[in-house]
């Protein structure tokens, strides 16, 4: 049995967050010179790589990794988070890290909307009156209505509708298949789908972004191996909260690095969102202890 180590699981979580950050911002970089399909791809590359060589290390290898009893749920849930994470990269693009990101936070409560008709959980009014204010707050950063509305703003929104029902569906799949198993099929199945689309945009990369392409590729292996160690060490509902910092980490590299900077109504917005969105958790929390 694993040890339980909260603060060792707190402070993984904070450093995950933080390598996810950085990803982040090495994605919207290499995003807006090359096309976004091509970078996602490399890095599927060197990610389905990781995850072959994690399952080999294991009891049974590769075939018990890959073993599963239901393969087209694998299969789309590893399709949708290659899809996810083109969808978000091109969000970084158009609408920056701080933004994309704020939006993208809904994503905890999308979840808890989705969890009743996806896994049939029961959603208490507590918890759709979070939701419900939660969107209160994407209204306020969205601004419908008020002359300056971009289309650009529902992608983060997209991918996090995209990101939430991933989560779902790894949940979902949990019932039968191990984590290692679920691991396996995302990397090698998104891995598949990029390469018969991305290289179909293949373009010449200059070595100072070949080092970056380099980089991303490292911080995804390592913020991947980070979390899987968080949850080998604490419960996920003590260190979950934590994840929040990455809008954090990233907005700080939006601002720092690429020039951006948080408009009154994003941070309004932002603020009724993590509120919701850690209500959200707190009540999950509650109820898993009540039943």
């Amino acid at each position: 049995m694993t040890q339980q180590n909260t603060r060792l699981g707190i402070a993984l979580m904070v450093l995950t967050t933080f390598i996810f950050a950085v990803q982040d911002g090495l994605s919207r970089h290499l995003a807006e010179n090359y096309s976004v399909f091509m970078v996602v791809m490399i890095r599927y590359w060197f990610f389905a790589a990781f995850v072959i060589t994690i399952a080999t290390r294991k009891a049974g290898g590769l075939r018990a990794a890959a073993a599963t009893s239901q393969p087209l749920v694998q299969g789309f849930r590893g399709l949708l988070l290659a899809f996810e994470i083109c969808v978000m990269v091109t969000g970084f693009v158009y609408l920056g890290l701080v933004e994309s990101h704020a939006v993208f936070a809904t994503y905890p409560l999308l979840v808890a909307a989705l969890s009743g008709p996806v896994l049939g959980e029961s959603v208490g009014w507590r918890r759709w009156l979070a939701i419900a204010i939660g969107f209160v707050g994407v209204l306020i950063i969205l601004e419908p209505g008020f002359g300056v509305f971009s289309p650009y703003a529902l992608i983060p929104l997209a991918a996090a509708l995209m990101f939430a029902l991933y989560g779902l569906l790894t949940r979902y799949v949990a019932r039968k298949d191990s984590s290692a198993t679920s691991f396996f099929w995302t990397g090698t199945t998104g891995a598949v789908a990029m390469t018969a689309i991305g290289i179909w945009f293949w373009e010449p990369m200059t070595a100072p972004d070949w080092g970056w392409m380099i980089t991303l590729c490292l911080t995804g292996a390592a913020g991947h191996y980070t979390l899987i160690k968080v949850y080998e060490v604490a419960e996920a509902s003590s260190v979950q909260p934590f994840a929040y910092l990455q809008l954090v980490f990233a907005s700080t590299l939006g601002i720092l690095v690429f020039g951006e900077t948080i408009r009154l109504n994003v941070a309004i917005g932002v603020a009724i969102i993590l509120c919701a969105g850690l209500f959200t958790l707190w009540r999950a929390q509650q109820k898993a202890q009540e039943s």
